[in-house]
């Protein structure tokens, strides 16, 4: 979103003030190899992306909270692997015969967990028996997914499992940067450091938070400041983490 200054024609000479709209507009996020952050939460699940095509098994299963960089993994491996990324809600038996049709067969799919069963059942086969590759991504391990169909379950348990761990300061403060970058705003370390203080240490916080200044921003016509944080932390439902000791910033 991005707010643009419209003047409002009321006569010849134009008189009426300028106003402020906010406008929905696209946005792209940048999901390069490049703007992934790698720290020590995240690292292992880096290698082994791009060790591909060097994989322990044909299945790679990744998952992490939230917002922790799946589906940015999931684009980075699509690039590197020329493969088809689809999201899991839409892999049904109705898609099944077109995916069936990619040669060399690499298929990612994000959110593996909402997919049907029967087609991802149907898609893992196709992949081992074509000699192919199949990255999953979800928030939880597929071993502990409540899986109806027993030969699914029996496979997804002994897919290779990585996990992308809670972030610490550094990768945190680095996804608050990004977020803003995706939105076109430049906000100031202070601010960064300020914020890693307070909000929940999950990487859905921080883009909650993002998106919240975003809009606080554009609504005020206002950079993202320590007060305008302030502000919108108090009225969020973010729920603040207590200040570090010795810390002269409130």
């Amino acid at each position: 979103m991005r707010a643009w200054d419209l003047a409002l024609p009321g006569s010849d000479d134009y008189l009426f003030p300028m106003i402020q709209l906010t406008l929905d507009l696209p946005r792209r996020t940048a999901f390069g190899r490049s703007d992934f952050m790698v720290s020590e939460s995240n690292i292992e699940v880096v290698e082994r992306i791009d060790r591909w095509p060097d994989w322990p098994s044909a299945v790679l299963a990744l998952h992490g909270p939230p917002g922790c960089g799946k589906t940015h993994l999931a684009h980075v491996w699509r690039e590197r692997a020329s493969a088809v990324l689809i999201a899991g809600e839409t892999l049904t038996e109705a898609v099944l015969p077109r995916l069936l049709e990619e040669v060399p067969r690499r298929i990612a799919i994000d959110d593996a967990d909402r997919a049907s069963e029967p087609a991802l059942l149907h898609l893992y086969n196709s992949c081992i028996e074509h000699q192919g590759s199949l990255l999953i991504t979800a928030c939880r391990p597929p071993g502990s997914w409540q899986i109806v169909l027993g030969d699914l379950g029996s496979r997804l348990r002994s897919v290779h499992v990585v996990e992308i761990a809670a972030p610490g300061d550094a990768l945190l403060g680095a996804v608050l940067i990004k977020h803003f970058a995706d939105s076109q705003l430049r906000v100031a370390p202070d601010v960064i450091a300020y914020l890693l203080k307070r909000i929940e240490r999950s990487f859905s916080a921080a883009k909650k938070i993002a998106a919240l200044l975003d809009r606080a921003a554009l609504r005020n016509g206002c950079p993202v400041t320590i007060p305008l944080a302030r502000k919108v932390l108090a009225d969020s439902f973010c729920q603040p983490l207590a200040p570090c000791s010795g810390s002269a910033t409130t």
